[in-house]
C-alpha cells in the first residue's frame, strides 16, 4: 500500500573519522569493562576457593608431610575459573584436563630429555599440542607442564595434586558462581537462536572461522554481545524518530456518510488499501479497507467475485439491508498510535500485530497522519544503512 510522498528523515549523526593508531597504543592495556562489584566477586571466589581446596588438600595428606600438596599453577586456574567463569578456557574440562594432561607430558619429558631447557620447552609445546587435540586448551597447563618437567616430578604428581585439586577448585566454581549471579558451567554448544538479528547462527560460524583465533569467550557470550551490539545500534539509530518523523501526510480521509462508491474511487486513485474515516472536525472515527468491501462481496462465493464488488459499489442488485454508506461497513475500532510514539516501538506494532497501516494522531485524537510498512521499511533501510 502506498501513502503520499513522506518527508525525509533527519539526516544521520555519523561519527568523526578516528585518528589511526600509534604503535605504542597497543601496549596499553583496554580499561576493564566490570564495576567494583564484580571484581569483589571475582577476588572474594578465588581466595575461597583456593582456601577450600588447601585446606582439604593439606588435611589428605596430613599438616606434618612433606608432600606437595597445591601447585601453584592452580592459582591461575583460579583466576579463570571466578574471574572469567564465562571463557571457554575457565570451563571444567579445560581446567581438569588441561592440567593433568600437561602435568602428565611434564613428567614424560622431564624424565626423558637430559637438557633441562629443551625438556621445558618441549614440554609446554607438547602440551599446547594435547589440549588442542582433547579440547581441553587451559593457559596454567603450560605453566604445569613446564613444573612437572624442572622438579622431575613422578606420575603421582599429575594425580595429586593436579588432578584432585583441580576437581575441587571446580567443584568450588560451580558452588561460587551461581551463588553470585554467574553461570558455571557454561554451555559451549547452543541451540539456534529466534531471536530477530541481522545475522544467522551460520553467519557467525563463518565469521569465527575466518577469524580462525581462540577467543577467551564462549560462542554463546560472543553470540549475546553481538545481538546487544546491535540492539544498541538499533536504539541510537531509532532513539530519536518519532511517528510525526516518518508518517505519510496529509492523510487521505473520507467521512462517514460518504458513499462506497466515493471511498471505493479514492482509494483506487492514491492506490492504497485503507482510507481513514474522519468527522468534520477531522477526529477518527473509523478505517475502511479492501477487507470490508471484500466481506459484503462475499468473497465466499468465487464465481461472479469481481461483478458483485461492483454491484457493491454501485449500487446495484441491492437488498433493503445493503449498506449505501462508508459508516456502514467501516471498522470502528482502530489501532492507532499518536505523533510522538517512539518509532522503535511501532516496529514490535507491525511485526507482531500483524498491521499493515496505523492511522496517526495528535493528542486531540485528530488524525495527521497515516504509517504504512512501506513507510516503516523505508525508515529502516536508511537508518540501517552504514554510518545510519
Amino acid at each position: 500500500m502506498s501513502q503520499p510522498p513522506s518527508p525525509p528523515l533527519p539526516p544521520p549523526q555519523g561519527e568523526p573519522a578516528a585518528a589511526p593508531p600509534r604503535w605504542w597504543s597497543r601496549l596499553i592495556p583496554a580499561r576493564l569493562a566490570v564495576d567494583a562489584r564484580e571484581r569483589a566477586r571475582a577476588i572474594t571466589g578465588a581466595g575461597l576457593g583456593l582456601f577450600v581446596v588447601a585446606l582439604l588438600c593439606r588435611w589428605w595428606v596430613g599438616a606434618d608431610s612433606a608432600d606437595i600438596w597445591i601447585a601453584a599453577p592452580l592459582g591461575a586456574s583460579a583466576v579463570l575459573i571466578f574471574a572469567t567463569p564465562a571463557s571457554p578456557l575457565a570451563q571444567p574440562w579445560s581446567v581438569i584436563g588441561g592440567n593433568t594432561l600437561s602435568a602428565l607430558v611434564g613428567v614424560a619429558c622431564g624424565h626423558l630429555i637430559a637438557d633441562p631447557a629443551g625438556a621445558g620447552a618441549l614440554s609446554v609445546a607438547l602440551a599446547i599440542a594435547v589440549m588442542f587435540l582433547l579440547r581441553c586448551l587451559h593457559p596454567p597447563g603450560g605453566a604445569t607442564a613446564l613444573l612437572s618437567t624442572l622438579s622431575l616430578a613422578s606420575a603421582k604428581f599429575a594425580l595429586f595434586p593436579m588432578l584432585t585439586g583441580s576437581v575441587l577448585l571446580v567443584l568450588a566454581g560451580m558452588a561460587y558462581n551461581p551463588l553470585t549471579g554467574r553461570r558455571y558451567p557454561h554451555a559451549q554448544t547452543t541451540a539456534p537462536s529466534r531471536t530477530p538479528t541481522r545475522f544467522t547462527d551460520a553467519d557467525l560460524d563463518q565469521a569465527l572461522d575466518s577469524f580462525n583465533q581462540v577467543l577467551d569467550v564462549s560462542r554463546q557470550d560472543l553470540k549475546r554481545l553481538l545481538h546487544l551490539t546491535e540492539a544498541a545500534a538499533f536504539r541510537r539509530s531509532f532513539g530519536a524518530l518519532q511517528a510525526r518523523d516518518i508518517m505519510s501526510q496529509p492523510p487521505i480521509t473520507i467521512a462517514p456518510r460518504d458513499s462506497l462508491a466515493d471511498a471505493w474511487s479514492l482509494m483506487r486513485r492514491h492506490r492504497i488499501k485503507a482510507l481513514p474515516v474522519a468527522d468534520a472536525h477531522h477526529t477518527l472515527v473509523g478505517i475502511i479497507t479492501t477487507a470490508d468491501f471484500m466481506r459484503y462481496a462475499r468473497p465466499q462465493e468465487h464465481e461472479g467475485l469481481a461483478r458483485r464488488l461492483r454491484g457493491v459499489v454501485a449500487r446495484r442488485g441491492r437488498s433493503l439491508h445493503t449498506p449505501d454508506t462508508v459508516g456502514e461497513i467501516m471498522t470502528r475500532h482502530v489501532r492507532v498510535a499518536s505523533e510522538d510514539r517512539p518509532l522503535q516501538e511501532l516496529v514490535e506494532v507491525f511485526s507482531e500485530g500483524g498491521h499493515h497501516h496505523i492511522p496517526i494522531i495528535d493528542a486531540r485524537r485528530r488524525i495527521v497522519g497515516m504509517m504504512t510498512e512501506s513507510d516503516l521499511m523505508r525508515a529502516l533501510y536508511r537508518a540501517l544503512q552504514p554510518g545510519g
